[in-house]
C-alpha cells in the first residue's frame, strides 16, 4: 500500500516506517524538518518519500495525503503544563481528519491512549480520547489501538522505570504503585501498527492492545530490578503525593523532564488494562512477557542499537539569530597530527557516558543544577556512543548540524537565561588537521549577562580541557 506516516522522527514512528518498508509497502513520510528525518537509517530506501508539511495546513496538508491508502496519525502533545495543549491536539487531529477526508485517503490508524472509561480520566487520556473523536468525525474510518506502558529502548515509560529502580532502592510512592498495568513491548506494538493494514476487521475498530501480563506498578517495578541484576526494592506508598508533586519527583530522579513527567503520572492513578482481546485474536503474535521486554530493551542499549528514543520527538530550534545585540564568543584551536575523520569520531564522542573529556564533575553539576530548575540535564545520554545524526539529543544538547568530517554544532537546551551553542569544525592542513572550538551565547537581560560572567572563569578548565581531550583521543586512534 501506498501509507502515509507522521510522527516519523518520533519514537514508535521512528521505527515503524522500518517495520513498514519491511512489509513491502511505500511510506511517504510527513515531516516538519526533512533534514531531521534523513538521520532516520531506512530515510534513503527507494520505497520512501520524505514531504516537508505543517500539520496545521490544511491545503499544503491536503496534497501531501493524496494519493494514499492509509494514514498513520502518531502525533500527540506530551505536557501538561497549561491549558492550551488539548486544545491544540483537537484542532490537528480536526485538521487532518479533513484533510484525509479531502485527499480521498482510505482509512486512518491511530495510537491512543489505555485507561478505563468514565469521567475519572487524567487530562492526558481525556485528550487522547478526543482526538480519537475528532479523527472520527470526517467520513474516513479510523482505527484506534490503545497502548498503556511501552516498554523498550529509549521508551519514556521504560526511562522512567529503569532510573527509579537503578537510583532508588527505597521509594517513597503515591497509591499509583498500586494501579493495575499491561505493558507492552514496542516491538509487538509496532507490529500490532503494521498489521492492521492487512485486516481488514479493525477498519473503524477500536482495540486494547497489550502485553501478556498484567500486574501493578509495584510488581513491574521489581521485575526490573530482577532482570537489571538489584536487590528487591523498598516501596512504600503514601497518599500524600500529587500527580504535581510526582512529576517533580520523576523529574528529578529520571532524564524525564517536568512537562513529560507530568502527564505520565496522571495517567498513572487510571488503570490502563486490556477491556478486550480482539487485537490479539485478529492479529496474532507472539508477546513479549515483562521480563523479555524489558531484558530485551536492555539488551538493545548495552549493544548500541537503540533505534529511537523518547527525546527525538519535537520540533527543531532554529539556529540562533547572532546578529545584533551581544554575542559573547569563547573560540579556542589546536592542531591535531591525524586525519579529519579520525578528529571528527574524537568529537562525536563527546557527552552520554563517555564524558566531555576534562572536569566532568563540573559538567555533573550543572547538570544537577539544570535539572533542579526544569532542564534535561545530563540524564537523557544519547542514542549511540559513538555516532551522531542531526536532531539526536545529547544530554542537554540538541544536535543541529553535522557535515563529517569537517563540522559539528550542538545548541543548548538547558535552562539558560539566554541563547548558547557549541560548534566544533575541523580543517585539514598539511601534516593533518586544525580542530576550532566555539561556544557562543546571547545573553537575555542582566540575568543573561550575570550568567556569562559568572561561567568565564571556568571557561579555561572545561573547554580547554574538552580541546585537549579530543586531540589525545584523536591521536590515539
Amino acid at each position: 500500500m501506498r501509507v502515509a506516516l507522521t510522527g516519523a522522527t518520533g519514537y514508535v514512528g521512528g521505527r515503524l516506517g522500518a517495520a513498514l518498508l519491511e512489509a513491502g509497502h511505500t511510506v511517504r513520510a510527513l515531516v516538519r524538518s526533512r533534514r531531521k528525518f534523513a538521520s532516520r537509517p531506512w530515510a534513503d530506501d527507494p520505497q520512501v518519500t520524505a514531504v516537508e508539511v505543517d500539520l496545521r495546513e490544511l491545503e499544503a496538508l491536503t496534497e501531501a495525503l493524496r494519493g494514499c491508502d492509509a494514514a498513520y496519525y502518531l502525533v500527540h502533545s506530551m505536557q501538561a503544563v497549561g491549558s492550551t495543549y488539548a486544545e491544540a491536539d483537537r484542532q490537528l487531529a480536526a485538521t487532518f481528519a479533513e484533510a484525509a477526508e479531502r485527499a480521498g485517503v482510505g482509512r486512518i490508524i491511530y495510537l491512543g491512549g489505555l485507561g478505563e472509561l468514565g469521567d475519572d480520566l487524567s487530562e492526558h487520556l481525556t485528550s487522547r480520547r478526543q482526538v480519537e473523536h475528532t479523527l472520527a468525525e470526517r467520513s474516513v474510518p479510523v482505527t484506534v489501538l490503545r497502548a498503556g506502558v511501552i516498554l523498550g529502548s529509549g521508551s519514556a515509560s521504560f526511562e522512567i522505570l529503569r532510573y527509579l529502580v537503578e537510583r532508588l532502592p527505597v521509594m517513597i510512592t503515591p497509591r499509583w504503585v498500586s494501579t493495575a498495568c499491561q505493558p507492552i513491548a514496542i516491538r509487538n506494538v509496532v507490529e500490532y501498527l503494521r498489521r492492521c493494514l492487512d485486516e481488514p476487521r479493525t477498519i473503524g475498530a477500536t482495540l486494547d492492545i497489550g502485553g501478556p501480563e498484567v500486574l501493578t506498578y509495584r510488581e513491574l517495578m521489581q521485575q526490573a530490578a530482577e532482570a537489571m541484576g538489584l536487590r528487591r526494592r523498598w516501596i512504600v506508598a503514601v497518599p500524600v503525593l500529587t500527580p504535581r508533586l510526582s512529576s517533580m519527583w520523576i523529574h528529578l530522579v529520571t532524564p524525564i523532564g517536568y512537562r513529560l513527567a507530568r502527564p505520565l503520572a496522571e495517567g498513572l492513578r487510571n488503570r490502563v488494562v486490556c477491556r478486550d482481546d480482539h487485537a490479539a485474536h485478529w492479529m496474532p503474535q507472539d508477546l513479549l512477557t515483562v521480563r523479555q521486554a524489558i531484558e530485551a530493551a536492555l539488551g538493545k542499549m548495552q549493544r548500541a542499537e537503540v533505534a529511537s528514543m523518547w527525546s527525538d520527538a519535537g520540533p527543531m530550534p532554529g539556529d540562533p539569530d547572532w546578529a545584533g545585540g551581544t554575542t559573547f564568543v569563547d573560540e579556542r584551536q589546536t592542531p591535531v597530527r591525524t586525519s579529519a575523520d579520525k578528529v571528527f569520531d574524537a568529537v562525536c564522542q563527546v557527552g552520554g557516558g563517555h564524558g566531555y573529556y576534562a572536569a566532568d564533575w563540573l559538567w555533573r553539576l550543572r547538570g544537577m543544577m539544570d535539572r533542579l530548575v526544569g532542564g534535561p540535564g545530563l540524564r537523557r545520554g544519547r542514542r549511540n556512543p559513538t555516532t551522531l545524526a542531526y536532531g539526536d539529543s545529547l544530554d542537554f544538547w540538541r544536535v543541529t548540524e553535522v557535515d563529517r568530517p569537517h563540522r559539528l554544532v550542538l545548541r543548548a537546551e538547558m535552562k539558560l537565561p539566554g541563547v548558547a551553542s557549541l560548534e566544533f569544525n575541523i580543517e585539514p592542513t598539511a601534516d593533518g588537521c586544525t580542530l576550532t572550538q566555539t561556544a557562543r551565547f546571547k545573553p537575555r537581560g542582566l540575568m543573561g549577562l550575570a550568567y556569562w560572567y559568572s561561567v568565564v572563569p571556568l571557561h579555561h578548565v572545561v573547554f580547554r580541557g574538552m580541546l585537549s581531550g579530543i586531540q589525545r583521543e584523536a591521536e590515539s586512534q
